[in-house]
């Protein structure tokens, strides 16, 4: 069984940064496409970031475009989220998710059949 956990999560002002880590101990992770989604109170699951399994490509949402820095460690199988310049807006719970080989659209909930818990990241003003 896939087990992907983020832990990292917390309260913070607006302007800080957080660095919430997602493990995946059990995944073939060096070939899998790794994901970050979040979801707000009351609103669908977003697309945040993600990074291809091969070279890294990265991708991001417009919103956190430049704010935001996904990244991998293939030898301790955990990917990262180092998210700067935090507004309130960014207030959410955030998902890991993951997909092996190739995928047609990073940013479609779909195409990753692999998901954590969650962990929760709130930005005060």
């Amino acid at each position: 069984q896939v087990q992907l956990v983020e832990s990292g999560g917390g309260l913070v002002q607006a302007g800080g940064s957080l660095r919430p880590p997602c493990a995946a101990p059990v995944l073939t992770f060096s070939t899998s496409v790794m994901g970050w989604f979040r979801q707000a109170p009351g609103k669908e699951r977003e697309f945040v970031a993600a990074i291809s399994r091969s070279v890294g490509t990265t991708y991001y949402a417009d919103s956190v475009k430049g704010r935001f820095t996904i990244s991998r460690d293939n030898a301790k199988k955990t990917v990262y989220l180092q998210m700067s310049s935090l507004k309130p807006e960014d207030t959410a719970d955030y998902y890991c998710a993951a997909a092996y080989g190739d995928i047609s659209s990073y940013s479609q909930r779909s195409q990753y059949p692999y998901w954590g818990q969650g962990t929760q990241v709130t930005v005060s003003s």
